[in-house]
Order: C-alpha cells, then structure tokens, then sequence
C-alpha cells in the first residue's frame, strides 16, 4: 500500500512539472529516452530486469518499447511467454513494416525481437540504413523509452548500441567476478568514448547493505581509475518468486505484484524517472541523436 501511494506522489509530482513546462512553452518534441541495458557476464538476470524494468514504467503511464538487441541469445520473448512471429529481418528486408514486427506482451508491453536481423543491422548499405532510420524514427516519437537489451560482455556490436543510446544501465550481482566484469565493461567504454552515461542496478542482493557494498566496489574503482561517478540507481533481492515467475514464463512483477523483488523494481522506476539524464555537455540525445552516434560507429 505504501508502495502504491508513494508511486501516485510521483507521478502527481511529474505531471505537475509537465504541466508547468507546457504553460512555460519548454515543452521540447517528443523524442524516446534511449536506453541500453547490458552486463560485464552472462547469468546476472539482464534481460528480466529489462523486462519488468519496462513493464514498470509502464504501469506508471510511460510508453515502452524493449527492443531485444542480444544477438544469438535474445530471449525476452520467452520471459514473456511469447513467440515473436517477426523480427528485425523482416524490417530490413522490407518484407514488413516496423509497425507489423512489434509484439505486444504483458500489459500490452511492445517488443522488437532482433533475430536473425541482428547480425544484418551492421552491414547495411546506405540505402537500406536510411530506410531502417526512417522506420525507427517513426515508432520512436510515440514512445517515451527504448530499451535495448544487449548481449552480455563487450562486443562491436554491444560497443555501438551502449556508445549511440543516451545511457547505460548496467546490472550487475554481489558475486565478485559478476562485479570484476562489470568494472572491466565500464572501463573499456570510457576510455574509447568519454561521454557515455552509466548507471547501476545490483540485482540478487541479499539485502540493502549488500547492494551498497557491492556498488561501492565499482563507484570506488571508477572514481579514482576513470574519474567518473557511476550512481547506484538501486537494487533487487535475491527473491525466490523471480526464480518460480521464470519458470512459468510470467513476468514477476506481474505474477508476484507485492513480492519483494516487484516493489523494488517499482521503486527503481520511479527513481529513474524522476531523475533527469545527464549527458555529456553538446551531446547528442534522443533517436537523431542515436542514430548519429550509430553513424559513426557502423561506417
């Protein structure tokens, strides 16, 4: 319950600024948040957390689109109990519309299964890569997130989606090497592009202290290596319901609304939309920004 009215404080609180905004004329076009999610290591829970990180801000009037980017292990679908009829291939061959390649899940959540198409996205011609904007640029003015769930460690294509998105959620557990990765995924991207935005979750804390520590390892270590702070923007338990809503292809913040984990997520939603992103001075933000950052780095 308390939950629930600290959820309604917020967002009374952010229409309230909306409002303000519009009446000021400040109100900017629409343009979706770009966000990337990713991990130094496989195994930390990435993609749930995507998922009901999504299905959060949704609940509290956002509009969300999770766009599945890990090539050759995409697997939101299948936490969401789904099968993606379409995916990215089927875009970039023009063979649909990106409209008729959204699936909707839970609540209606809209997803973007990458597939096959992943591996196409970074060898596109100039032809077909304007194309693939211009669709992208579509959907994205009617939401107010993009979520890409990357694969796992550092790739190229990890590299480009992390460097063009305004930020980066990375999420990592209290297990040493998960937090070893973590550091490392950090480390290498700042010292090739200095102006992405990171932000952590700890997911399977065993508790709030935990979670403290463990990002404190990796907010010490950046500090003083890289001259940066990267903020805890909070933490999810080691719930035994996320393990049992996997299993039964549920979402857990749906199938276990007042678990510990749901109201944890809730509270990492809140905290993220009431706290303004902070890109670089000059940086580009939004999809024009993204896909001139993806520009560079693609050609």
């Amino acid at each position: 319950m308390t939950d629930q009215a600290q959820t309604l404080r917020d967002l009374v609180m952010m229409r309230e600024r909306e409002r303000a905004a519009r009446t000021s004329g400040q109100t900017p076009p629409r343009s979706a948040r770009l966000i990337t999610v990713t991990s130094g290591k496989g195994g930390v829970g990435k993609s749930n957390f995507t998922l009901n990180f999504a299905l959060a801000l949704q609940s509290m009037g956002k509009r969300v689109l999770v766009f599945d980017a890990d090539i050759g292990m995409a697997n939101i679908d299948v936490l969401m109990g789904i099968s993606a009829k379409y995916n990215l291939y089927h875009l970039l061959r023009r063979e649909k519309r990106i409209d008729e390649i959204i699936e909707r899940g839970p609540g209606s959540l809209s997803l973007i299964a990458g597939g096959s198409g992943m591996s196409d996205l970074f060898s596109l011609s100039q032809n077909d890569l304007n194309y693939f904007m211009e669709e992208i640029e579509t959907v994205a003015a009617q939401m107010d997130y993009i979520i890409f769930d990357t694969g796992a460690g550092l790739s190229q294509e990890n590299f480009n989606f992390i460097q063009s998105a305004d930020e980066c959620l990375v999420v990592t557990t209290p297990e040493p090497t998960s937090i070893t990765d973590a550091y490392a995924l950090i480390k290498v991207v700042r010292a090739r592009e200095s102006g992405s935005v990171f932000k952590l979750i700890v997911n399977r804390a065993g508790d709030e202290k935990e979670a403290m520590l463990t990002a404190d390892k990796i907010r010490v270590a950046a500090q003083k290596f890289l001259n940066v702070d990267i903020p805890l923007l909070g933490y999810i338990s080691d719930d035994r319901h996320v393990v049992q809503a996997v299993k039964k292809q549920v979402p857990f913040s749906t199938a276990f609304p007042n678990c510990a984990a749901s109201h944890e997520i809730r509270r990492i939603a809140r905290r993220y939309m009431l706290v303004p992103a902070s890109p670089e001075p000059g940086a580009l933000t939004g999809i024009k920004g993204f896909m001139q950052k993806w520009l560079r780095r693609t050609k």
